[in-house]
């Protein structure tokens, strides 16, 4: 049974989610075999340039901005989750290009575990082609594959394309986005349990 998780890199809810679902998943009676697939979803798709998690947040929500990300990095730490407030945000097209790298040679989940715990725990960059690479080949991937993808802007692009125009085919307007047997879908970081019924009534179906 195939869960298509969409999600972007630099948001915390997916962060959460994931672990969420992976601790439900982890329960699940017949987890091996179940197969989960990253969907690519970018929640600023026109963002040009980096800045601080806190300028975003700050112009966003002002005074309160503060508080929210300190509730939130509560959430992620309640999960066993490292959670850095000094991040950055960027466009994530590129990340998620590589992503789809990842997932063709087999490690997709591992180099997207990587880039998450880069990004929120140990707050790494994922902007710049230096430090994505690292982050990328730590996590497997074959130097000279992650080069020839961030050098060719083509390279990739439309599977993430292909990703993004499905979840608006959807509907989806919010990650994470779970999509169980591609017909059970679950919308936001639930708690664990609602990812768990979830997998038992899509299997049972």
């Amino acid at each position: 049974m195939q869960v298509e998780f969409w999600a972007d890199v630099i948001c915390p809810w997916c962060y959460i989610g994931k672990a969420r679902f992976e601790k439900a998943l982890a329960e699940f009676e017949h987890r091996a075999e179940i197969t989960v697939v990253h969907r690519a979803f970018e929640l600023d798709p026109g963002r040009e340039g980096v800045e601080s998690v806190q300028d975003v947040l700050a112009a966003k929500f002002g005074p309160r901005a503060a508080e929210m990300e300190e509730s939130v990095a509560q959430l992620a730490r309640d999960e066993g989750l490292g959670y850095r407030l000094d991040r950055e945000v960027g466009n994530t097209f590129d990340v998620h290009r590589l992503l789809h790298l990842a997932g063709e040679r087999g490690i997709g989940q591992q180099v997207l575990d990587a880039v998450l715990r880069a990004n929120f725990a140990e707050a790494r960059s994922l902007f710049t082609p230096e430090s994505l690479s690292e982050i990328a080949t730590g996590a497997g991937l074959d130097p000279a594959d992650v080069k020839a993808v961030l050098s060719d802007p083509a390279a990739h692009a439309d599977e993430v394309r292909a990703d993004e125009q499905r979840a608006r085919d959807l509907g989806v307007t919010g990650v994470p986005f779970v999509v169980v047997a591609g017909r059970l879908a679950v919308a936001g970081a639930q708690p664990a349990e609602v990812f768990g019924r979830a997998l038992t009534q899509a299997w049972e179906v």
